[in-house]
């Protein structure tokens, strides 16, 4: 009986040990690193990664994040200094760098995002208030989100927070004055629009204008080459016939004969009405282009009368 007691209490002893064994035994992984409580009290910090030991009981074990964490924030309003409303769209990054001062602070990671974005908003309105609406859209934004980060990050450091980066994610005009602000844009543009436009039809205008004297200009200098040419031609012309008909006044009346005939006696329905014993005819009666002889048979004309004088 008394050395089942015996046993009964050596494995009880054994249950205790291996107990407070597996309670006095934690891990801390690589992207963590932990706080140690005591009844309340924070003990010690550790940011080595492996196995630890801590009362069991009466530690309390508390890890938090030791990699890069986000804070989105919310959509706000903010007055640029030349008095233009922008709906800003911020994020920022941060790590914890002091446990014991973020534990005792702001307790977790919901408490410090509570804080860091009245503070990101606080440093969000102060430093864009003091630029254009054109700096903060466009020009001076990378600088303007550093002076940010600056000031997001030397408050943060009293909660043990170190910021790394803070970012604009949109910055847009409310939704009243983006209406107006497109309207202008899109005035505007038609603006230059007719203004290209007028300029173009302008230019084409001239463009058309001088093509147009330039062909009056090139006709008119054709036509006088033409006439000119045409005048040289007619000339020599005249200089061959007048040449032929010195050498040879015969052939040229022959030549100037069949022409004639090949003008005048087309197979169309132009009619003649000639003598027969006209000079047009004379190559018909004879290839010599004689005077053809007269009928005997035809009587004569009579002598024409004389004229009757007055008296």
């Amino acid at each position: 009986m008394r050395a089942n007691s015996i046993g009964v209490i050596v494995i009880a002893a054994v249950v205790l040990a291996l107990f407070a064994a597996y309670g006095s035994l934690f891990t801390v992984y690589q992207t963590k690193q932990a706080l140690v409580v005591r009844l309340g009290e924070p003990v010690r910090v550790i940011t080595e990664p492996g196995l630890h030991v801590k009362a069991p009981l009466v530690d309390t074990v508390i890890t938090v994040d030791n990699r890069i964490l986000d804070l989105e924030n919310s959509a706000q309003e903010v007055f640029a200094s030349d008095q233009r409303r922008l709906v800003i769209d911020a994020f920022a990054r941060y790590r914890i760098t002091d446990v014991l001062r973020f534990y005792q602070t702001v307790t977790n990671i919901e408490g410090a995002n509570l804080r860091l974005s009245s503070l990101l908003n606080a440093a969000l309105r102060r430093v864009l208030g003091e630029a254009t609406l054109i700096h903060v859209v466009r020009d001076d934004r990378a600088a303007l989100m550093a002076r940010v980060r600056d000031q997001l990050d030397r408050e943060a450091r009293a909660f043990g927070i170190e910021v790394v980066d803070v970012r604009i994610r949109r910055a847009d005009l409310p939704e009243q004055n983006s209406q107006a602000v497109y309207q202008r844009m899109q005035t505007e543009r038609q603006r230059q629009a007719a203004s290209i436009r007028g300029e173009g039809n302008q230019k084409s205008q001239e463009i058309r204008a001088k093509a147009d004297r330039d062909v009056t200009v090139i006709v008119a200098e054709a036509q006088s080459r033409s006439e000119q040419i045409r005048g040289d031609g007619d000339a020599q012309r005249n200089r061959i016939f007048a040449e032929a008909y010195g050498k040879d006044p015969d052939f040229f009346a022959f030549y100037r004969s069949m022409q004639a005939y090949e003008a005048g006696l087309r197979a169309n329905d132009t009619r003649l009405v000639l003598r027969p014993d006209s000079d047009f005819f004379k190559y018909f009666g004879n290839p010599a282009g004689k005077d053809m002889p007269k009928d005997p048979s035809q009587p004569a004309a009579p002598p024409p009368a004389a004229a009757s004088g007055g008296g």
